[in-house]
């Protein structure tokens, strides 16, 4: 599903608890998902579009096409 090309985050699953927290046992799952662009990068020469999270084109690990 969605992951990121250059660190591999993913999907993480999980519980959301009610706002009200009146009770413990209200839970229902769901799944936070990365802040995924596409972007086109050069890798060994070439120009590709790859899914890079926000964190890595923060990071400048990448070298923009």
């Amino acid at each position: 599903m969605a992951r990121c090309d250059m660190c591999g985050k993913g999907v993480l699953t999980g519980n959301k608890i009610s706002i009200a927290r009146s009770h413990v046992s209200r839970r229902a799952k769901r799944t936070w998902k990365p802040n995924l662009r596409t972007v086109r990068i050069k890798v060994n020469g070439e120009n590709k579009k790859m899914h890079v999270c926000a964190k890595c084109l923060r990071s400048s690990k990448l070298e923009n096409a």
